[in-house]
């Protein structure tokens, strides 16, 4: 992704196993959030993010899925608190400096956007809350049946429950620990997905943001050489596009190439994914894993050929998501800057 410079002004029935994890998956506290929690004391705050996501779009359509990542490598360590944007200290290496954390970008598109919600509202909107709104309106601007109007009335895939405060604590060490890898089999999944609450469905449809955005070689050079002493490739990989792979990440350590999510497509969100995932052809293992259950596999079919059953999914479990662990009332703090503790 190029660096953006600002300017200046399905219905289909779930199985009995996936129906017990839905029972069972540990309920998160979420505090008091709630859709429009700004509507009183900075009325204008949701519309001042998607200016500017919009704008940053325009400049350059990549920027898209960083800002959802974002918002991902956020709530999965210490929940939905906007500790991933802090920088390290001399005293502290924060998650932003983690080793999964290396490739994240557009923190300049959140720092514009919190220079702007300051300006009209000093003290008010949350680092937090900025992730979590602008996450949902770059997938809603990448996603062409909300574009042309034919969603819902106000132009978001979904709705987004705001309240969030700042988290005063931002480690790399949990970052590491806590981060789902790209290399990660279905049971890790599960258990990583499992411990912030959400459940099979949740890990399957949050999976399919992968339909956005580009990777970097490291993130599947283990598939493509010596994975293990009987399998030179990755044996859930197709063998021609893994082929194909190998042209494009000749060195394990280049962390330059960007090799696209889903080929001709990384700029657009919808159901593509799940199709490739059943050719073998996702770019992860921990996409192709999706297939090593029979719940996960089947919501993978499910959503491969009912994109709106998709859509629709994908904003519930974001919510979900959102509300991992979060910090409200007088917890944590609203930081002035998002990069730095107040």
């Amino acid at each position: 992704m190029t660096k953006w410079v600002p300017p200046l002004g399905l219905r289909f029935s779930l199985p009995p196993l996936l129906l017990l994890v839905a029972v069972i998956a540990p309920v998160h506290a979420y505090g008091k959030l709630e859709v429009g929690f700004y509507r009183h004391s900075c009325p204008d705050a949701e519309a001042i993010v998607r200016r500017i996501v919009t704008m940053a779009m325009e400049d350059d359509l990549t920027v898209t899925a960083p800002l959802l990542r974002l918002h991902f490598h956020d709530c999965f360590v210490r929940g939905c608190d906007g500790s991933v944007l802090v920088n390290s200290t001399k005293t502290n290496i924060a998650e932003r400096d983690a080793k999964p954390n290396h490739t994240l970008d557009a923190f300049n598109v959140i720092d514009t956007i919190k220079e702007r919600l300051e300006e009209k509202c000093p003290g008010t909107v949350s680092c937090a809350d900025i992730l979590a709104v602008a996450a949902r309106d770059a997938v809603s601007l990448a996603t062409k049946v909300v574009t042309k109007g034919e969603w819902n009335k106000d132009g978001n895939l979904y709705e987004v429950e705001t309240g969030r405060r700042d988290g005063r604590v931002s480690s790399a060490k949990e970052a590491a620990a806590e981060l789902p890898d790209s290399f990660d089999g279905i049971q890790k999944l599960i258990k990583r997905f499992a411990s912030k609450g959400l459940g099979l469905k949740d890990l399957v449809v949050l999976s399919g943001a992968h339909s956005l955005g580009n990777s970097h070689c490291p993130s599947l050079e283990k598939r493509l050489r010596n994975f293990t002493a009987d399998d030179d490739i990755d044996p859930t990989l197709d063998k021609t596009y893994a082929a194909t792979l190998k042209q494009q990440c000749t060195n394990s350590d280049d962390n330059v190439t960007e090799v696209q999510m889903v080929p001709g497509r990384s700029t657009s969100f919808d159901a593509t994914y799940y199709r490739l995932v059943t050719e073998n052809k996702g770019l992860f293992h921990s996409d192709e894993a999706l297939l090593s259950n029979g719940a996960t596999k089947m919501l993978v079919y499910g959503y491969m050929s009912l994109e709106k059953r998709f859509l629709k999914d994908f904003g519930v479990s974001m919510v979900n998501m959102g509300r991992v662990d979060v910090l409200a009332g007088s917890e944590g703090e609203i930081r002035r800057t998002c990069a730095v503790l107040n």
